[in-house]
């Protein structure tokens, strides 16, 4: 069941919010026709109850030969009144009477005062028939007042008036009708949609800074230079904001002081280097003196790719569109008019948006490797929807597979690689990993299974 259940944040959140309103909105249509339902009947009785009690008031007030007059008067179909020397019998037994029936006594006893439990009697009760409705003379209409959902209820009530007649009355209480009405489906329905769309905007306006938190942080591992991140939204999501820009901000300055350290070391290096080399021409054995410079020379083309590294890592450059193809192509060009063993296979045009001269050289090392070590050096580019990627052959020996990820470590090379004719000091690497992932892209190295190394670097379009 989770599988169907949202993941992201304004999902559940909203979840959790229409399930509350629907939850809400049935509890309230249930007390809603239940209060309903007991106000409106409670309503009825207590007029019929005052009608009775008024009626029965008027009769013993008025003189004997009026009153016979007066109930006949006050009589109509759907209120039926009798004056008899015995009560009409009851369509509900003693056993039958409710708590509504006992009400209305206790009501009628409390407006005709002089008058026992004995001589007010009355029932209340249901039935699919209304008794009284045929038991006279004229039967009584059976009109909506009669019938609801098709039910009713009958009402009976037979007062003792003091010259020792009973004074009856037949008629129906009002029912509560549907308890559910068109009107408060509509009206729970449009409240519900009002609910519902300031729910989405409220639950979007508070979650959306999460969102752009997100986004933030997936900048920031590409580029720690990043803009800083909008402090805006709820109390939580501002606090979260700035201790995100603050993170940042070290991080950055961490870089910083790193690559600033990095220089300053390698150009202080090249001081006593420098007297190294001085005092090692000096040395009379050729052969001593020959290994001694070589090793200097070592020893310098390394801080000077350390240099240059540094430099790179410290030179912020501006992102732009680039034709990735026509970049690639100029690396190729170039290398080829050099004498060098590179070829390309053409491709479409492919736009993305890059630093070109940092891909430049992180392309530009991928391919003196595969010269250097492959002898030859092949380039392709495949596209995505999403990403490009460029690929780099050649017919080498390959790397061990358990070498393939510690190649990417600074200043590690293979031992096949350690000979000064090759003039590798294991940076080129490193530099091509830290400027393709600065891009949001991945280096990735993988032997072919007809022989050689495949080097790809995948970008971001």
């Amino acid at each position: 069941m989770r599988r169907f259940l949202p993941e992201s944040l304004f999902g559940q959140t909203l979840l959790i919010l229409l399930a509350g309103l629907a939850v809400s909105h049935l509890v309230g249509a249930w007390i809603y026709t239940a209060d309903r339902e007991s106000a409106v009947r409670a309503v009825g009785g207590l007029a019929l109850a005052q009608r009775i009690a008024n009626l029965t008031q008027l009769v013993e007030d008025a003189p004997a030969e009026w009153r016979d007059r007066i109930v006949a008067a006050s009589s109509d179909p759907t209120f039926r009144i009798t004056l008899s020397v015995t009560p009409l019998p009851g369509f509900a037994t003693a056993n039958d009477r409710t708590a509504v029936s006992q009400a209305i006594e206790g009501f009628l006893a409390d407006r005709l005062p002089n008058r026992d439990s004995q001589q007010i009697r009355v029932t209340v009760a249901g039935a699919s028939v209304p008794p009284f409705a045929f038991a006279h003379d004229h039967p009584m209409p059976m009109g909506p007042m009669m019938f609801a959902m098709g039910t009713w209820r009958g009402l009976e009530a037979a007062i003792q008036l003091t010259d020792g007649r009973w004074l009856s009355f037949a008629t129906v209480l009002p029912d509560t009708g549907p308890a559910i009405s068109w009107q408060l489906v509509l009206s729970m329905t449009a409240t519900a949609l009002i609910i519902l769309v300031v729910s989405v905007w409220a639950v979007r306006r508070v979650t959306a800074p999460l969102g752009g938190i997100a986004v933030a942080a997936e900048r920031l591992g590409k580029d720690v230079a990043a803009p800083p991140l909008a402090e805006r939204g709820t109390i939580e999501m501002r606090q979260a904001a700035r201790a995100f820009n603050e993170m940042q901000g070290r991080l950055r300055r961490l870089v910083e002081n790193r690559t600033r350290m990095l220089a300053a070391i390698s150009h202080d290096l090249r001081t006593p280097l420098t007297l190294l080399r001085l005092r090692a021409e000096t040395v009379g054995d050729a052969e001593e003196r020959e290994k001694m410079l070589a090793t200097i020379a070592d020893m310098n083309s390394m801080i000077e790719a350390t240099l240059a590294f540094a430099r790179d890592e410290a030179v912020a450059e501006p992102r732009r569109s680039t034709d990735l193809t026509a970049l690639v192509a100029s690396i190729v060009d170039d290398m080829a008019d050099a004498g060098m063993p590179v070829t390309m296979t053409p491709a479409s045009t492919v736009v993305c948006d890059c630093r070109p001269a940092a891909l430049k050289r992180a392309i530009t090392n991928l391919i003196d490797n595969a010269i250097k070590y492959g002898k030859t050096a092949r380039v392709s580019i495949q596209t995505g929807l999403r990403s490009a990627e460029i690929i780099i052959e050649d017919d080498g020996p390959g790397i061990p597979e358990d070498e393939l990820v510690r190649v990417f470590q600074p200043f590690y090379r293979l031992e096949d690689s350690r000979s000064r004719e090759t003039g590798g000091i294991g940076l080129g690497l490193a530099i091509a990993l830290s400027i393709v992932e600065a891009h949001g892209g991945e280096l990735t190295l993988a032997n072919r299974s007809e022989g050689g190394l495949r080097a790809t670097i995948k970008v971001p379009r």
